[in-house]
Formats: C-alpha cells, sequence, structure tokens
C-alpha cells in the first residue's frame, strides 16, 4: 500500500520516509506517524496502513536512517543514540512540512518514544494542526507547554511501569495551565496496549497487547482527527 519517499528537513538535509495514501490524496488531510523504538517495522506501517484506509496521507520518517531491530537492548541502544530536539525540529518538523504542501491541515501521532517525540514537536513545529499521544512523554521539563497551540489527544496506560500515571498527572497540570487544548484518557491496561505485536513469550515484559482497550483507543482517535483535521 506504501511507497518509500525523501522530504527536506529545514536545514536541508534529506530524510527518507513511508508514506501510505488514501484512494482519493489529493487534498486528504495528513498525518505524521512517529515510531515506537525498534525503527520502522511492518507494525508501524501497518498503523500507517490503517491511517491512509481512514483517509489520511500517512508519512513515517525513518529516524533512524535504515536501521530497526527485533531486539529490545539493540532498540535502546538506536534511541540513546537519537537526537531527540533534532529529529522533533528538524526530521518531524519537516515531515509536517512536506505534508503541507499538499494537504491543508497536518496533525502528528506517535507510540511510547514516538509518543514522547510527538510532544517535543508541538513545541518545535507550530504548524501542527492537532496530535495523537500513545503512552509516551519526555521529561517534563523539556515540554514548552506555551508553545503548544495544536489539540491534544493522548492514551495512558494505568499500568504503565515506564512512564507512570503520577508522570501524566502533572504533564495534564502542565497543560491546564499554559491553556492548551488536551483531553487524556487513562486505560486498565501496560504498556504498548495498542501494540498487536506485544504477544506472547517474545514481548518485553511490562508490555501487553489488548484488544479491547486499543479500539476503543484507535475509536476516539479517529473521531479526534475527524473533528480536528476533517
Amino acid at each position: 500500500m506504501g511507497t518509500t519517499v525523501s522530504f527536506p528537513r529545514p536545514d536541508g538535509q534529506s530524510v527518507q520516509a513511508y508514506l501510505a495514501e488514501p484512494a482519493q490524496a489529493a487534498g486528504a488531510p495528513a498525518i505524521v506517524v512517529i515510531q515506537e523504538w525498534w525503527g520502522i517495522n511492518d507494525q508501524i506501517r501497518g498503523v500507517a496502513n490503517r491511517l491512509a484506509a481512514a483517509g489520511y496521507r500517512a508519512l513515517v520518517p525513518d529516524l533512524y536512517r535504515g536501521k530497526s531491530t527485533l531486539d529490545a537492548q539493540e532498540a535502546h541502544h538506536l534511541m540513546s543514540g537519537l537526537n531527540f530536539g533534532d529529529a522533533a525540529g528538524q526530521d518531524i518538523r519537516g515531515a509536517v512540512l512536506w505534508l503541507k504542501r499538499g494537504s491543508a491541515k497536518v496533525g502528528v501521532t506517535g507510540f511510547c518514544m514516538g509518543g514522547a517525540l510527538t510532544l517535543l514537536a508541538l513545541g518545535a513545529s507550530t504548524e501542527i494542526d492537532a496530535a495523537v499521544v500513545w503512552y509516551g512523554c519526555p521529561p517534563l521539563d523539556y515540554i514548552d507547554a506555551g508553545k503548544i497551540k495544536a489539540p491534544v489527544l493522548a492514551h495512558w496506560a494505568t499500568q504503565d511501569e515506564f512512564f507512570p500515571l503520577s508522570m501524566v498527572e502533572q504533564l495534564e497540570a502542565k497543560f491546564a495551565a499554559a491553556g492548551v487544548a488536551h483531553e487524556f484518557h487513562r486505560y486498565l491496561a501496560h504498556h504498548a496496549f495498542a501494540n498487536e505485536t506485544a504477544v506472547g513469550p517474545g514481548r518485553i515484559p511490562a508490555t501487553q497487547y489488548d484488544p479491547a482497550w486499543a479500539q476503543l483507543a484507535w475509536d476516539r482517535s479517529l473521531r479526534f482527527l475527524g473533528r480536528t483535521l476533517g
């Protein structure tokens, strides 16, 4: 369903990406999809394909420059080597600006590491029209809520061992104080509850796919994107 494309960052460097487009792509709203720490794999391409099937142009920038892994230790190594500020202000903003050439409105969504990067990108790119965050957040000191102009929908897991609810509550308070339009939902679930590959003996401990909560979160996300992007 998708193709490999390249787009320019604001600094002129070129980034490759996976692009999935709907049947009626001309003028369709668009969404930048930000990977988990695994890199661009079949699962995150599937997210882009799902959004394309719902009518959105979906672009997944290759933040790891061609690298991906199934190994948690290697994924941690790749994530640790990523410059988050550069990824948010250059790769993701470049993706938003590239999509804006063909779409009036562009949103951003990300999972785990991608959720944290989505929150950072909101402060680095005022061109973003809406964001959906899935169970991921950077250190709160790095979020300049006063710069965030787009509405934010966020999904959190009450049993998440990586991003505890105390942090979610602090983020919510920070958004409220800055007047950021936000809608936070909490699910009785573990981290990565919307990742259908987080099942069986091969999954990372403390992650667990939950199809019922995932479906509810996706339903809420698509309604939110319909309201904010069209």
